[in-house]
């Protein structure tokens, strides 16, 4: 396999001249000659037998085989300086804690708690990335995660924090001027969708008994909660969403709940960790401070 991959240093210098959009500028940036980089791109691009860069006189432009294979470059190089700093971190008595979370609950819950963590464990650095689906922990240099789910992850250990309980409907207070629907939502309001969430909508329609599941299944779909939340106040549709994420913007006046006819949720939020890594003081101190706040703070 090694035969097949190219050095380090010759994806360094393509990323670099990419990203750069120069050779000059990418040798600055790597501490090396112009040649140097000029010499690493061009063998990759033979051994590769593909054109990396267009070369009009002195710029260079990337073709649409380079611009695709640097943006793969990219995202492997700063996933081993992520490792790398792991790694670091871990030798560093494991005062660096790498912690994967769900974007809403970080902005929302989580980043705004983290001064009171930070007072009593000023010595451990806590460092959030953002991850919306399920993942191995032995392909990422994450030491733990915070995730949604009904269940803690196989081969994983660590604890429940608190139940999502419901989603209520949402929308902007205006959207009520138009009326409402049989439902009790606006009327002709557009559904709005969490995309790992498809059948949120018809679920609700099937707990209260209304009709108009079909047509609520047409709306568009977002990837995260905020979204979901920001397009609701920004008078674009209705959205289902967890009721503790919407109690800041429902307090502003933001958004309001049209119709107190909540869909009750299995899920809950678990802090969890790899089974098989010894768990270091600060990953312990952590946790035993993320059980605390949840205990105190369980959404209403």
């Amino acid at each position: 396999m090694t035969h097949t991959v190219p050095s380090l240093a010759a994806l360094q210098a393509f990323e670099a001249s990419a990203r750069l959009g120069s050779f000059s500028r990418a040798a600055e940036e790597l501490a090396l000659t112009h040649s140097a980089v000029y010499r690493q791109v061009a063998g990759l691009e033979a051994r590769l037998g593909v054109a990396l860069f267009t070369r009009v006189r002195r710029r260079i432009v990337p073709t649409a085989a380079g611009l695709e294979y640097a943006g793969r470059i990219r995202h492997h190089l700063e996933q081993i300086e992520r490792d790398t700093a792991s790694l670091v971190s871990q030798a560093a008595m494991g005062r660096n804690l790498e912690v994967a979370v769900f974007p809403t609950l970080a902005t929302t819950w989580l980043v705004p708690k983290l001064t009171d963590f930070q007072r009593l464990h000023p010595d451990i650095t806590v460092s959030l990335s953002l991850r919306t689906q399920p993942f191995q922990f032995k392909d990422h240099p994450f030491d733990a995660a915070i995730y949604q789910g009904e269940h803690l992850w196989a081969g994983t250990q660590g604890c429940r924090l608190f139940p999502e309980k419901e989603l209520v409907p949402v929308c902007a207070p205006a959207a009520l001027a138009a009326g409402r629907a049989p439902s009790g939502l606006p009327a002709g309001m557009v559904h709005l969708h969490l995309s790992t969430r498809p059948d949120a909508w018809r679920d609700w329609y099937a707990a209260h008994g209304h009709d108009g599941a079909a047509a609520a299944a047409a709306g568009p779909r977002y990837e995260l909660f905020t979204m979901v939340l920001a397009a609701a106040a920004a008078g674009l549709g209705v959205g289902l969403v967890p009721r503790f994420l919407a109690e800041g913007p429902l307090a502003r006046g933001e958004l309001c709940i049209p119709v107190e006819q909540p869909l009750p949720v299995p899920h809950a939020y678990f802090f969890a960790y790899p089974l098989q890594r010894p768990k270091s003081e600060a990953l312990g101190h952590f946790e035993s401070w993320l059980s605390a706040v949840a205990r105190q703070a369980v959404p209403r």
